[in-house]
């Protein structure tokens, strides 16, 4: 019969659990403190230890290398209200077997225990450490399965490949990964492929030697040099040329390569992260990327979900944008912002919202966050619709909003209200394309330039 301990200082919980774990045929003691699970421990051998963060007097996570000590291979399962990257890599670094953020439901926990029992027959040592925290935020399930990835790989000297839409946060992944690798204290070097040109990214990444092309008037190192000892980050690796996609699998094979005109061989021990937003089987499929660089990249890999999927950490990182300002302390985000944000689709991801959340600050002057402060028009994309059906969806999705806000006494002016916010973007936006050349605007409109300064004249007020 497998014997379980429980460490939770709420009674509600422990008798719960052990109801529970004992119908299905477990022996269980609980302890509302550590102190006190160590006088369990004196005469009772678990099989599992199932522990909380906060406890009265020693907290739950100082106590797991003690747990390790006394119980080497025993599988410790965390218990936390907070399940934060801090909380989730610290659990795992100093050995946790898994966690469970609470609220969670009793089958979840069931199949934790059940893996934990498993594993006994095939017992694994850690090569982390205690880690400091992250800026990654979420509690929801999407973001609980990236902290728990994070844990896992970050100790290793595996390359990473990150995939996700833009803004989703993957250079906070690499960074992350970094932070709490056996490389944290070397350097973490980043380039985005896509902002040098094809010309200067092999001088770039493996450094060149005096006279290898006009106006190499010394010998430079180059960035997998720089990275020794640490981590070089390649952001839109998707944008590699052909040429360079060889010398970086030779890299991940070997860790060898040549600077731009050099004949001898340098060696690097950096780990490499890679990230792309891009799909890359179809860029293999179409021969712009090397399928046997790609699984030489992604011997761990990591797909960061969009905001979209993982909307139920909204209020989380609204409140932590927000809390970034200076007059933070005076603001409050009203319920009826919140229902605005979770309205809108984020196609600029995690990276748009704290764009939002900032403009909101701004017009707010350190007040209440409301709807109106948001910025007046943000793109919601529709994949694979036609671009009227776009429009016609953005549009739903305005409607939606302004009648969630407004009661019917103040609804009597919506179709104006719609015709001015319509008409000024599409007026805006123009006029962007075209440098502010009005006449060029016109041409675009349809209109003759009189009637365009009537309507900009309308617009701005005048």
């Amino acid at each position: 019969m497998p014997r379980i301990l429980i460490i939770d200082d709420e009674p509600a919980i422990c008798w719960s659990l052990k109801e529970r774990l004992t119908d299905q045929g477990y022996e269980v003691q609980v302890a509302g403190a550590i102190e006190r699970a160590n006088k369990i421990l004196a005469g009772f051998t678990p099989d599992v230890i199932v522990v909380d963060v906060r406890l009265p007097g020693q907290d739950g996570l100082s106590a797991i290398p003690e747990f390790r000590k006394q119980l080497p291979t025993t599988p410790i399962v965390v218990m936390t209200a907070f399940g934060d990257l801090e909380t989730v890599v610290d659990a795992m670094g100093r050995g946790a077997f898994d966690y469970l953020v609470k609220p969670f439901e009793l089958p979840d926990f069931l199949s934790v225990i059940a893996r934990a029992i498993q594993s006994l027959s095939h017992p694994a040592t850690s090569a982390a450490g205690p880690w400091e925290g992250g800026r990654l935020i979420g509690r929801g399930a999407a973001m609980q399965a990236l902290f728990k990835q994070i844990a896992l790989v970050a100790p290793t000297a595996y390359p990473v490949l990150i995939t996700g839409e833009t803004g989703t946060g993957k250079e906070l992944v690499a960074e992350a990964l970094h932070r709490h690798s056996l490389q944290k204290n070397g350097p973490f070097v980043r380039v985005s492929l896509a902002s040098l040109s094809p010309s200067v990214i092999e001088s770039e990444l493996f450094g060149h030697v005096k006279g290898a092309f006009t106006g190499a008037a010394e010998d430079r190192r180059g960035l997998f040099e720089l990275a020794e000892d640490g981590t070089i980050f390649l952001d839109e690796i998707g944008e590699t040329p052909p040429g360079i996609q060889v010398k970086l699998l030779r890299i991940l094979e070997s860790h060898a390569f040549s600077p731009v005109g050099g004949s001898g061989e340098r060696t690097t021990n950096a780990r490499l992260i890679a990230a792309t937003n891009r799909n890359v089987d179809e860029m293999i499929a179409s021969g712009q990327f090397r399928e046997d660089l790609y699984h030489r990249l992604k011997v761990f890999s990591i797909v960061l979900p969009p905001l979209r999927d993982h909307l139920e950490d909204l209020p989380f990182l609204v409140e932590y944008f927000a809390g970034q300002h200076p007059q933070s302390t005076r603001l409050m985000i009203t319920a009826e912002f919140m229902a605005t944000l979770q309205q809108r689709t984020w196609s600029g991801n995690v990276r748009e919202l704290r764009n939002a959340v900032d403009h909101a600050v701004v017009l707010s002057r350190g007040g209440a966050l409301a709807p109106e402060h948001l910025p007046p028009w943000l793109p919601i994309p529709c994949v694979d619709k036609p671009a009227g059906e776009e429009l016609e969806a953005a549009i739903g999705v305005w409607v939606q909003r302004q009648l969630a806000q407004q009661d019917a006494e103040n609804l009597s002016d919506l179709y104006r209200r719609f015709l001015s916010v319509a008409e000024s973007a599409l007026l805006s936006e123009v006029l962007a394309s075209t440098q502010q050349n009005r006449s060029a605007a016109a041409k675009i409109l349809g209109l003759d330039r009189a009637t365009l300064r009537a309507k900009l004249g309308a617009a701005s007020g005048s």
